[in-house]
């Protein structure tokens, strides 16, 4: 895999210092035009020790606009990261639409180290390059365009180049005893690194091998293929979509003549009651419950993440007061979803969820979620058919990262009927401390029923899951639907404490 790549490639001087002015001036114009570029550019590095991975993106630097550049290295897990899931310190830091960003020791660094020292076997390890795959994809779908750089040097020219930076009295800092630990392990990496290289070329997160040993030829090498990219790229988004399918012309509606027969919203119980006394004694009884179990939680360092979605006016609010008023402030956020703000825009739609995930022992209640990806975006067309259809598979795969991290994940649904909703909408309308909540929107997502019924029904069936399963709640009382909430949070939560810890993610 390899054998080109170790072939001493150079650039002459002459030649070098002919191509990079107008290399230079093709790649600003590139990032200027790119600044307005519907997809962020995400550029990986990875490689031998010692074949100008820095150096490169050091170069870049120099040759590019520098304020649109985002650069990024992670080194060991700091507590916040260790924290949360694996992933979340890579969502975290992805650019935005318009914007490059450079990765150094990225989301593959530790996969191949825990390889080569022997502290995963081989399944586990593509298990892992199988997590990479899946995070790639989910970025490309969405628009990203990632290029990746494997820079390769032969043992004897690794050995060489860390020789000569050691005698480098203004770069000898830069050796230490690990990088000739990892020379005395080429081997062992180069296998990794073949495997790597296997597993996670797609076509769109293909890598790309350069050989790292001439300083000229390298830097001209990667800066070509990321002008190439980006233009191709650029061009190709010039070239008008088919079939008219744009972000909210096209409404995404169900392809059927109508709602089925049964769903499992209709299923329902909705005659659900409960007396003001049984309530009040309920209330008190599930929030001391909650209270503790949440004091334990913290010890324990075990979070929870609170997902609410329902119908306007279903009383979401009303029960995430009833939880939190059995928390310490100090111990929970609340989030509430609404449309994208405009930094929220330019990333693909997790990634604002990923940057609230709460820290070991906290929890994080979301009034609205991710899931708004297949039911409102699904039914205004604000998402085309083809995104709304793959994210059940990403919510899927985001939501696993959760609960292997050890993280509680409930997500709540809560029910009332149409003629329940009206009710409220027009109760709401005579309180004056209320009458603010309803909008002209609320009256017209009435219209749309029978399309969010079916659309839940989809996402019940395509993301409810041992390990993230939805609680269906209904909610045509309210104090009914409160104590559902806390008594399946009790629960949940005390089942979960109760189980031997899982072991966190690297």
């Amino acid at each position: 895999m390899f054998r080109t790549a170790e072939l001493q490639h150079k650039l002459p001087k002459e030649e070098y210092h002919q191509q990079v002015p107008q290399l230079r001036e093709e790649l600003l114009l590139m990032q200027m035009e790119l600044r307005n570029a519907p997809f962020p550019v995400i550029v990986v590095f990875a490689g031998v020790d010692g074949a100008g991975k820095s150096e490169t993106v050091n170069k870049l630097h120099e040759w590019l606009d520098s304020r649109w550049l985002v650069t990024q290295a992670f080194g060991e897990l700091s507590d916040e990261e260790l924290d949360r899931p694996e992933y979340w310190r890579f969502w975290r830091e992805l650019p935005a639409r318009g914007r490059m960003g450079l990765f150094l020791s990225s989301w593959y660094s530790m996969p191949i180290l825990d390889r080569v020292f022997g502290r995963i076997d081989m399944a586990e390890f593509d298990e892992r390059l199988e997590r990479i795959k899946t995070f790639e994809q989910t970025l490309a779908d969405d628009g990203a365009l990632i290029l990746k750089f494997w820079m390769h040097l032969s043992k004897d020219a690794q050995k060489e180049r860390l020789r000569k930076l050691e005698k480098n009295p203004l770069l000898h800092w830069r050796i230490s005893k690990r990088d000739w630990q990892h020379w005395e392990m080429y081997d062992l990496f180069i296998a990794a690194a073949e495997r790597t290289i296997m597993k996670t070329s797609t076509g769109l997160a293909a890598w790309k091998i350069v050989e790292g040993y001439d300083e000229r030829y390298r830097s001209v090498a990667v800066a070509t293929a990321i002008r190439d990219a980006i233009r191709f790229r650029l061009d190709e988004t010039r070239v008008p979509p088919v079939n008219g399918d744009l972000h909210g012309v096209k409404p995404a509606t169900p392809e059927v003549g109508g709602l089925p027969v049964v769903t499992v919203l209709s299923r329902l119980d909705m005659g659900k009651t409960l007396t003001k006394d049984d309530y009040d004694t309920e209330l008190k009884r599930y929030q001391a419950k909650l209270n503790q179990l949440q004091r334990t939680a913290r010890e324990k360092k075990t979070s929870t993440i609170l997902v609410f979605e329902g119908w306007d006016a279903a009383g979401k609010g009303g029960s995430i007061r009833r939880i939190t008023a059995a928390l310490d402030a100090r111990d929970y956020q609340v989030i509430q979803i609404a449309a994208p703000t405009d930094e929220e825009a330019a990333h693909n739609y997790l990634w604002r969820f990923w940057r609230h995930l709460p820290r070991a022992g906290r929890v994080t209640i979301y009034d609205r979620s991710w899931y708004g990806r297949v039911l409102v975006e699904r039914i205004e067309g604000f998402a085309r058919t083809r995104e709304w259809q793959r994210a059940y598979a990403e919510i899927n795969d985001f939501e696993a990262q959760l609960a292997e991290r050890g993280i509680v994940l409930l997500k709540f649904w809560l029910h009332i009927t149409s003629d329940e909703q009206l009710r409220r909408f027009q109760e709401r309308e005579q309180i004056a401390y209320k009458a603010w909540k309803l909008t002209d929107e609320d009256w017209r997502n009435r219209e749309r029923w029978a399309d969010y019924e079916l659309a839940v029904n989809d996402m019940v069936e395509r993301t409810s899951t041992r390990q993230a399963p939805w609680t269906l709640v209904a909610a045509n009382d309210k104090r009914h639907a409160r104590i559902e909430v806390l008594r399946t949070l009790c629960e949940r939560l005390e089942s979960a404490l109760a189980q031997e810890p899982k072991p966190k993610s690297k």
